[in-house]
């Protein structure tokens, strides 16, 4: 268990104190606004403070003195900073992570070193939503894209529909049906309930199948689960905000790109900014006329990416009703992503959630180097290092079937070294492997850390 601060009981704040808590950690919560923390502690097992978060006296009463990480998750870049700064000088807080927004930081990473402001980890959650949503470009029919062990494995989520290929069919088929290429599904969701996938498992229409597999190979899994879609190549980004400046830099090379803008100003700027071949349009994208005049109807994705929930699923149901193939809305109320992803939205992004996951990798012992949250934070996948040997750990030189995994939890894949391994029940475990582990019930994480987790008593 750690002590732990959380600045900020925004919706950041509140989404991460809620994960943070539930792992066991003692966590104070700080926020000037006494109505927000009311509700926290009405919902929470969390302490509260009310004050400004960079006040060395509000800190202290936070209980700094005694914290092992600060978490800053103001809404201000500057208060972030100069809170780790207060946290580092006058309490030694020896782990210190801070929001910010502003682009221009994360440019002078030697702004953050110990003798600067002293930040361990800098988060953008603009730049984490716009990575998310450019893999979700890159594999059309995905609904939701995750990469590990540096990129060399992802673990993917498709929606089996009637008629598809996969429908009908048990999980062993999958098994050599194309030579070389390995792959295991992690598991099945089917009406919003997990199921432990085996090889007489039998997928339904609807059902959302996560599968684990070598990058290189997930287009040619992808077309095992359902056919394949043609690439994606008109793009538009409704929302010309942080995110959506930065989704239409990074698609600009690869894809036809209109962003939409309905700030006369701000339109000018991007129009001035952006490059050349990216069409800065004026107008609300929750206008259906002006929908229609931008030629929306011959889109592939529509990606709603404003600061307003609302103005996102208006928008997103619009362009989906004109025959977008993928509509993308940015959901900033994590009690909206379920409402709207059941409908005409294909994908809700929640913010909080990719911060949240962003973050648990840095608080967690035991080895774990990624973690990503799942099915809006029911589920997790998470890639940790084995560490120890056969004397001290409960995994190294042991095959899979020897292994005591929570319920729930899959072993979808080893990475060792170069190579990536798609286990078998009589594959071995080695010292140094990445483990990557889908766990359909978050709750089970602790259980999985302390399984992991090397020690000299252990023989």
């Amino acid at each position: 268990m750690k002590r732990i601060i959380i600045l900020g009981a925004g919706q950041v704040g509140h989404t991460l104190a809620d994960a943070l808590s539930a792992d066991g950690h003692a966590i104070t919560v700080v926020d000037m606004d006494a109505g927000r923390l009311q509700d926290l502690r009405a919902e929470l097992n969390v302490a509260t403070v009310q004050g400004f978060a960079a006040h060395p006296p509000v800190l202290k009463k936070a209980g700094a003195p005694d914290a092992e990480m600060l978490i800053a998750v103001t809404d201000s870049d500057e208060v972030n900073m100069m809170a780790c700064q207060v946290a580092a000088t006058l309490f030694n807080v020896g782990t210190r992570i801070a929001r910010a927004r502003a682009r221009d930081y994360h440019r002078f990473p030697r702004l953050f070193a110990r003798d600067a402001v002293p930040v361990d980890l800098l988060i953008s959650p603009e730049e984490t939503v716009t990575s998310q949503i450019h893999r979700l470009i890159e594999h059309p029919g995905a609904l939701q894209v995750l990469d590990f062990a540096e990129g060399r494995v992802s673990l993917v989520a498709v929606r089996a529909y009637y008629g598809g290929p996969l429908v009908g069919r048990e999980l062993r088929t999958l098994r050599g049906s194309r030579p070389g290429i390995q792959t295991r599904v992690a598991a099945i969701f089917r009406r919003d309930r997990p199921l432990d996938p085996d090889g007489d498992t039998v997928i339904e229409v609807d059902d959302e199948v996560f599968f684990v597999a070598s990058k290189k190979n997930i287009r040619a899994v992808t077309g095992e689960l359902r056919h394949l879609e043609r690439p994606y190549y008109r793009v538009i980004i409704a929302g010309g905000g942080n995110i959506g400046r930065r989704l239409a830099e990074t698609l600009a090379e690869d894809y036809r790109v209109k962003i939409l803008e309905r700030d006369p100003r701000r339109a000018q700027l991007l129009a001035s900014e952006l490059p050349n071949d990216v069409l800065v349009l004026e107008g609300s994208a929750a206008d259906d006329r002006f929908l229609e005049e931008i030629d929306t109807d011959h889109a592939d994705v529509f990606c709603a990416v404003t600061n307003d929930d609302q103005a996102n699923i208006v928008s997103g149901m619009l362009a989906k009703r004109r025959g977008v193939r993928k509509v993308i809305s940015l959901i900033n109320r994590p009690s909206y992503v379920d409402l709207v992803q059941s409908g005409s939205i294909d994908i809700a992004i929640s913010p909080q959630l990719a911060t949240v996951a962003e973050l648990l990798a840095k608080v967690r012992e035991g080895g774990t180097a990624t973690v990503h949250t799942l099915r809006r934070g029911a589920a997790e996948a998470i890639e940790t290092v084995v560490h120890g040997d056969a004397m001290t750990s409960q995994v190294v030189n042991r095959r899979i079937d020897e292994l005591h995994l929570p319920h729930g939890t899959t072993m979808g894949a080893l990475v060792r070294g170069e190579e990536v391994i798609i286990p078998h029940h009589d594959t071995v475990v080695n010292a140094g492997d990445h483990a990557i582990l889908f766990l359909t019930d978050r709750s089970r994480v602790s259980e999985v850390q302390r399984l992991f987790q090397p020690s000299p008593l252990f023989f």
